[in-house]
């Protein structure tokens, strides 16, 4: 498997297709390009490349497949691939996702688990392979509005209690579904199916105090409600209102105990603190101790099973962070006046960066990396973690050991995932001209960083879901910044350009910004989806410029002084390169086409074919042919890709031909 196709549909690995003609079979070997597919066929369909040979019965063979792969794609008629899954169907909190695509390859359906399953976007992926038409029954495909219980997932929120089919069902039907919220990532769910009430506001005279709401207390305008918090709500089964709760992982229990205590017994005292303080465990993000503890057995049980990161510190990073309850035993024993208290607050203030510190201090601040403590340190004075819970001390019966237990609470949630970063290009600007992978990788991303311009040109592709942030076009090396703080956060974000993201596009400055940061070149991950460059598409609309030696130049001294530039200019007029000028004039940058058209005309003819290709296949695209001379008659912008030919270059019933070779 490449490193592409991991990065594309890994969460739905394994993944079994199963056909029962040739030509079905090899529509879906397709698939193998974009993930790690086991291609099933029976005895009777011959010569399919890769594929795996069933000999019992379809129906027998399906059921052995159900339970051990996470996606079924099936090439057979919707009909029959309902009779054959109905006995298998348990749940969609567990069923696998199921497609089918027609025998023609022109339709890709979402069958089963389109929501939790991963259906609906699998299906979406598949479509955009086989340039299929994808089909997605659910209401809130339709509505384009985000799935009721996919809302916590890019952020590792713990999907708690409630009644979700009555909640996602009112927001189908085009109900108000009321949305309390008071800690993780703020959503953004502008439609109007969704009342927010952020709760983190109560400090506001006109915000709302959590205490004043009964979480059971229904309004005649709303039908549902849903909350974002980490405090375990009890329903009442008689409400007639549909609640659900979702738990951002934002409370880090600091743990202190003596040896050998056993993991009941730690178990037992975090879930008697969460339950008198009407906390949430699925806000949990980790436990933290002192370091003394990093080899203890009942911790790293509870944690490996509990799959919790497990935190320590030192006792000299812990000895100065303040707490309610400093004891001078503990401090004798181990070097710290407090564990539990030091430890939770410590990890709640560290939260954002997940316990990778960051790669190097910000510019300025520092010439040699930070030390561990130094970091922490930093962060903590920066972020704060608030202590929600005091120390607790809890001593089992009958069993040996005792446990303390504190609670703090992070302003920003611990994802629980290792990041990606996605750099796409996006071609010239119409989806016809962009990649199956580009599209599939902007469709599918968490996030998506890029300036608003080329946002808008894929704004079909954007999903309900998505965190957008767009910055203006002089910020690229804020988007930059900006796009692996999420990805190291944990979310998959998409930094998009237009043209290749590897020529004059954000790619270069991300990978940029990742060495000043020291980046491991592994976490976030890193994957480059090509597109097609300017000066492609604009040769493209005018015939063939670039069959010979060619090269592109930037006009823009933003980021390159003139001289240089000038220098460039000079050295591919001398040597014959057919040329393709970038950013060839501005609003305030109006002197340097004229410079280069002067330098040309030093080396070629004044007749040498000049092409000015504006926005190539978009709406306003504009193509002028012309020549070296004259192209500066002709309207030129920051849009524009002026393409120059060599000596042997000519232009032919409205068409640059540049020969392919001089003789």
């Amino acid at each position: 498997m490449t490193p592409f196709q991991t990065v594309k549909l890994a969460e739905f690995s394994p993944i079994a297709a199963i056909a029962t003609t040739a030509n079905s079979a090899r529509r879906l070997g397709q698939l193998r390009q974009i993930a790690d597919v086991t291609l099933w066929v029976p005895p009777s369909v011959t010569d399919i490349p890769h594929a795996q040979i069933y000999t019992i019965p379809l129906k027998e063979h399906i059921a052995t497949l159900w339970s051990h792969h996470r996606a079924l794609v099936f090439g057979l008629a919707t009909g029959a691939v309902v009779r054959l899954i109905a006995p298998l169907l348990q749940d969609k909190s567990i069923d696998p996702a199921v497609v089918v695509v027609d025998e023609a390859g022109k339709f890709a359906v979402s069958l089963c688990s389109g929501h939790q399953g991963g259906a609906d976007r699998l299906t979406q992926s598949i479509a955009r392979q086989l340039g299929a038409t994808p089909v997605l029954t659910g209401a809130s495909a339709s509505l384009g509005l985000p799935a009721v219980d996919l809302l916590g997932v890019p952020f590792g929120w713990t999907k708690g209690t409630g009644d979700w089919t009555g909640v996602s069902a009112a927001v189908a039907r085009g109900e108000t579904v009321e949305v309390f919220q008071d800690a993780g990532w703020e959503l953004n769910l502008p439609h109007p199916a969704f009342a927010i009430q952020n709760l983190r506001s109560c400090s506001d005279p006109q915000g709302v105090s959590p205490d004043s709401i009964d979480p059971n207390s229904p309004k005649t305008d709303l039908k549902g409600r849903i909350w974002i918090s980490f405090t375990q709500r009890q329903f009442s089964p008689e409400s007639p209102l549909p609640k659900v709760q979702w738990h951002p992982r934002v409370l880090w229990v600091g743990v202190g105990c003596e040896r050998g205590t056993p993991r009941s017994a730690i178990e037992d005292a975090i879930a008697r603190v969460f339950r008198a303080n009407h906390l949430a465990e699925g806000s949990i993000a980790g436990i933290a101790t002192i370091a003394l503890k990093a080899d203890e057995v009942g911790l790293l049980e509870l944690c490996g099973d509990r799959h919790l990161p497990l935190v320590t510190f030192s006792p000299e990073q812990l000895r100065d962070i303040e707490v309610p309850n400093p004891s001078e035993v503990v401090d004798r024993e181990v070097g710290t006046p407090s564990v539990a208290e030091a430890a939770a607050i410590f990890a709640a203030s560290s939260d954002s960066l997940q316990f990778r510190p960051p790669l190097v201090p910000a510019r300025g601040e520092t010439t040699r990396p930070l030390s561990s403590e130094e970091r922490v340190r930093e962060r903590w004075e920066r972020d704060g973690g608030q202590l929600l819970v005091p120390k607790q001390i809890y001593k089992p019966e009958n069993q040996p050991g005792a446990v303390t237990v504190a609670v703090a609470v992070a302003s920003r949630e611990y994802t629980g995932r290792d990041g990606k970063l996605w750099l796409v290009g996006t071609g010239p600007g119409c989806l016809e001209q962009m990649t199956p992978a580009a599209q599939d990788a902007i469709a599918r991303a968490d996030a998506i960083v890029g300036y608003s311009l080329y946002i808008n040109l894929v704004r079909p592709l954007l999903q309900p879901q998505q965190i957008i942030e767009a910055l203006p076009i002089t910020q690229e090396r804020q988007r930059a910044q900006r796009a692996i703080d999420l990805a190291q956060w944990g979310l998959t974000v998409a930094v998009i350009s237009s043209g290749d993201c590897g020529i004059y596009g954000m790619g270069g400055l991300v990978l940029e910004e990742l060495q000043a940061r020291n980046w491991d070149g592994k976490t976030p991950s890193l994957q480059v989806f090509p597109g097609i460059s300017a000066l492609q598409s604009a040769a493209s609309r005018v015939g063939t410029p670039l069959m010979h030696d060619f090269c592109s130049i930037s006009l823009s001294d933003l980021l390159t002084p003139w001289e240089v530039i000038e220098k460039r200019l000079n050295a591919a007029a001398a040597a014959d390169f057919v040329v393709a000028l970038y950013n060839p004039k501005s609003q305030n940058r109006t002197e340097q086409i004229a410079i280069a058209r002067r330098i040309f005309l030093e080396h070629r003819s004044p007749q040498t074919p000049v092409a000015l290709v504006r926005s190539a296949y978009r709406d306003d695209e504009r193509v002028m042919l012309t020549t070296l001379d004259r192209f500066l008659e002709f309207e030129v912008d920051m849009l524009t890709t002026v393409l120059i030919g060599n000596t042997q270059t000519r232009s032919y019933e409205n068409w640059m031909i540049t020969p392919r070779g001089y003789y």
